[in-house]
């Protein structure tokens, strides 16, 4: 199943207290379980004033759907083609 990384334009989101977080949380694990098993948030990343957000899906059109239902930005949808990390210099 293709791998998604998702960059939400979110001003502040590096100041959003824990609770505000876990709101954002709760909503997204919400619309997943309307959505279905077919996809699965992974993580997320959250800078000063984005998140980025890995998610396992079908396509991204359920990506965008996800966004939708749950009042998320996407700004940027991009399928993960390849992961690499310090062992891949092996």
């Amino acid at each position: 199943m293709p791998k998604f990384v998702i960059e939400r334009e979110i001003p502040g989101a590096g100041k959003l207290s824990p609770s505000e977080l876990q709101a954002i949380s709760r909503k997204s694990c919400d619309v997943l379980g309307q959505l279905g098993p077919q996809i699965q948030w992974v993580n997320s990343y959250v800078t000063d004033d984005k998140v980025y957000c890995v998610y396992i899906a079908p396509d991204e059109t359920a990506v965008r759907r996800h966004a939708e239902l749950g009042g998320f930005p996407a700004n940027a949808i991009s399928e993960v083609r390849s992961v690499i990390d310090p062992t891949t210099a092996e």
